[in-house]
């Protein structure tokens, strides 16, 4: 029994290590090809270049180009345990980013102070509230919390594509097309002033708001 065990831990460990090289390989191939245009980033970049880590909160749907956008920067990013979580936790890794795995949502008290440290050592996050099984764009309350606990401001983030594939998943993951314009956008800067973790929850609906910010001036560059 220990040995089939074994055996198919080590089938599914090999089968995650083909599927996250191939999306490694897809993920820079199609990338080179979209058009990327960012805009509202001028407090990214003022918050950058005053050295102040950012919370980005993102849809999970929405992570392939706004990971391909940020790569290099050594941003964390929080993925899930799941056995997928697994694949976008290598694909990420191979884009220079910095991984913490877990949930804000279930089991979250490491997670957060994982990523509280991350922000100590001065990296920028990225979480995505809906993630990692959904509902789809709904906002669980960790971006706010860990925004708060780290007294770091939070910016949401958000892509389209002019053509894109979309998964068949709850999240309807956004692949952009090759040769695509890629839009990417951001919402204006919060911080989430909170006497405490559970105050701090409330701001979710703060967050939901910056979340719909970011996607309407992403589609506004297609009109």
């Amino acid at each position: 029994m220990g040995d089939d065990a074994r055996t198919s831990d080590d089938a599914r460990d090999k089968k995650i290590a083909r599927l996250a090289r191939a999306g490694v390989l897809l993920v820079r191939l199609l990338g080179r090809t979209w058009r990327i245009r960012a805009s509202h980033d001028a407090e990214v970049k003022q918050f950058r270049a005053a050295g102040q880590p950012i919370v980005f909160s993102l849809w999970h749907g929405q992570l392939l180009p706004l990971l391909y956008h940020h790569r290099g920067e050594g941003a964390t990013v929080l993925i899930s345990e799941h056995a997928d979580g697994e694949i976008i936790a290598r694909i990420a890794e191979s884009l220079g980013y910095r991984t913490v795995r877990g949930s804000t949502s279930r089991g979250a008290a490491r997670a957060l102070l994982e990523l509280a440290r991350e922000v100590e050592a001065g990296h920028d996050l990225a979480i995505t509230p809906d993630g990692p099984r959904g509902p789809a764009k709904s906002v669980a309350p960790g971006v706010a919390v860990v925004a708060n606990r780290a007294d770091a401001p939070v910016i949401a983030a958000a892509a389209t594509a002019s053509s894109a594939w979309h998964l068949k998943s709850w999240d309807r993951f956004l692949i952009p097309r090759p040769f695509a314009r890629v839009s990417v956008a951001y919402g204006d800067a919060a911080r989430i002033d909170a006497a405490d973790a559970r105050q701090a929850a409330l701001a979710a609906d703060c967050v939901a708001a910056m979340m719909l910010q970011a996607e309407q001036r992403a589609e506004e560059a297609f009109g």
